[in-house]
C-alpha cells in the first residue's frame, strides 16, 4: 500500500464514523465539551480572566496555567472520546487504530471546548458587567 493509499483510507476510515454503532457519541461528546465551557467560561468571567481564550494561552504569561486548567476540564471527556472510539474500531474494524482514536476524540472533546471558551468568557463578562452596574457597583 502506497502512502497516498493509506491516507485515502485513513480519511475514508475517520469520516465513515458518522453512522454505523456509537453515532450518539457524535453528539454528546462535543455537547459535554460545550457544557464544560459554558461552566469555565462563566468562572473565568467571575475571576476576570482573559476573554480570548485561545489567543490568551499563547500569548498570555499564564499561558501554561491556562493549559492546565483546560486539561483539567475536558480530560475525561477526552478520554472517554478516545474510550467510546476504541470500542468504535473493534467492533467496525476490528482492529484498534490509536491514532485515529487520538484525532476523533480531540476533534470531540477538545476543538468545541476551545472554539467555545472564548465566546462563552466574553458574553459572561458582559453579563458580570451588567449585573454590577445595575447593583449600583462600580466596574
Amino acid at each position: 500500500m502506497t502512502r497516498h493509499e493509506f491516507l485515502v483510507h485513513a480519511w475514508e476510515m475517520l469520516i465513515g464514523r458518522d453512522h454505523g454503532p456509537m453515532t450518539f457519541r457524535l453528539i454528546l461528546q462535543p455537547l459535554t465539551a460545550l457544557i464544560l465551557a459554558i461552566r469555565a467560561g462563566l468562572r473565568d468571567a467571575r475571576q476576570g480572566c482573559p476573554p480570548c481564550f485561545f489567543w490568551s494561552v499563547f500569548a498570555h504569561a499564564r499561558g501554561s496555567e491556562l493549559l492546565r486548567k483546560t486539561w483539567k476540564d475536558v480530560h475525561n471527556v477526552f478520554i472517554v472520546a478516545i474510550v467510546l472510539d476504541t470500542i468504535y474500531e473493534w467492533i467496525v474494524y476490528r482492529w484498534v487504530y490509536p491514532g485515529q482514536a487520538l484525532i476523533v476524540a480531540t476533534v470531540l472533546a477538545i476543538v468545541p471546548y476551545v472554539l467555545m471558551h472564548g465566546p462563552i468568557t466574553c458574553l459572561a463578562r458582559y453579563f458580570v458587567r451588567s449585573a454590577k452596574n445595575s447593583n449600583g457597583k462600580p466596574t
